[in-house]
């Protein structure tokens, strides 16, 4: 079972257009989103592979509103811990070191050894 991780999104209501929109995209990916107390202020609960399929999902929208919410995520697990980073490669055959780079925004230390580990594995 996958690490539920626990973002904050300030003002994220203020901050994006067509708001109502997202968050049925992100409830449609299984997240949870819940606004804070009385706050303005909204926290994320998802896992590691949610939050990838989100990043991509506002990429692929084209809404300006929303690149900060891709941004954030992205700084926020700009550096994915090995084990994810393994989950991964193991589900996504054949896949290259620069592919996993480009995927996860991890090093190119970290994406060699994952792949190492993998072909140890076979």
């Amino acid at each position: 079972m996958e690490v539920i991780h626990t973002i904050n999104l300030p003002a994220f209501v203020r901050r994006t257009m067509k708001a109502y929109a997202l968050k049925s995209h992100i409830r449609q990916l299984g997240c949870e989103l819940s606004r804070i107390g009385r706050s303005r202020n909204w926290q994320l609960k998802a896992s590691f592979s949610q939050i990838q399929a989100l990043v991509t999902l506002i990429e692929q929208e084209h809404e300006d509103s929303w690149l900060w919410l891709g941004k954030l995520l992205k700084r926020e697990y700009q550096y994915s811990s090995h084990d994810n980073l393994l989950v991964l490669a193991t589900r996504l055959d054949n896949i290259t070191v620069t592919a996993l780079m480009a995927l996860t925004d991890c090093t190119l230390a970290q994406a060699r050894k994952v792949l190492d580990e993998l072909e140890d594995l076979d």
